[in-house]
């Protein structure tokens, strides 16, 4: 059964300001783990009993692409502390999209990941799909046929397939089997093209497909994330939260 969890990042400006508070109110909600993207200088023994404290799970650790290249030593060892086995590449700024780079570099650091028994993923965007690797691919289908299965997994953001004018149902499928963790987001077209991430039931995607998907391919973790919320961010997250409780009260198969 998919476990549900919540990317933190949704919550940013209360994880600065009250981690521990903002923690404990995830919890309350009914989110089962967490995907970290800072820590705000806690240590990893002070994370560690605070996800204990509140029966959290650390699902996996949005870490920067430098930082990686720079140090992933230490991060494994950070993760390894807080009970994470899953290290997400979460973005890439323009200038670092060199693919050729991207992709061995991918290799070095999901080899490093695998001596330590970690796992390295990659968080995408809507670009990984707009943008063309050769004649007839998608980065985001390139890049999981240039650097193996062994030592990359995907973190798919379906919302992002989606807005991209993919079907993201039909990719969850494709990647059966190298998909631990699903990101579940709503979105909805602005009147200018661009996207608003909106709170469950308040956007255009099929949220109960994509979960429906991700139990069938036999995915780990399905994680709410709004890059943006139009409410107070923890409203938000209660907002989905019911919508998801209502989904699964109508025989979605999801741990609530």
């Amino acid at each position: 059964m998919l476990q549900l969890g919540l990317q933190l990042y949704t919550v940013r400006e209360q994880m600065e300001q009250d981690f521990k508070g903002t923690l404990k109110a995830v919890a309350e909600l009914g989110y089962k783990g967490v995907e970290f993207h800072d820590f705000f200088g806690h240590s990893s023994a002070e994370v560690k009993r605070l996800l204990d404290e509140n029966g959290l799970v650390a699902i996996g650790t949005h870490t920067q692409y430098a930082s990686m290249l720079e140090d992933l030593d230490s991060i494994i060892t950070y993760n390894k502390e807080i009970g994470n086995k899953y290290i997400i590449v979460p973005y890439l700024l323009e200038e670092q999209r060199k693919w050729d780079d991207v992709f061995a570099n991918l290799k070095v650091l999901g080899e490093k990941c695998k001596e330590q028994d970690m796992v390295l993923l990659y968080h995408n965007h809507d670009f990984e799909f707009t943008e063309s690797y050769g004649e007839d691919k998608t980065v985001f289908d390139a890049m999981y046929d240039e650097v193996p299965a062994t030592l990359l997994e995907v973190e798919m953001d379906t919302c992002w397939v989606y807005f991209a004018g993919y079907d993201p149902v039909e990719y969850i499928h494709k990647y059966a089997g190298r998909l631990p963790i699903v990101h579940w987001k709503d979105v909805k077209k602005l009147e200018d093209g661009s996207p608003q991430t909106v709170s469950f039931g308040e956007g255009e995607v099929d949220l109960a497909a994509i979960a429906d998907a991700a139990n069938e391919v036999g995915a780990e973790w399905i994680v709410v994330e709004q890059d943006m919320c139009q409410n107070p961010p923890l409203e938000s997250i209660a907002t989905s939260m019911e919508w998801i409780k209502n989904y699964a009260k109508n025989g979605g198969t999801i741990n609530v």
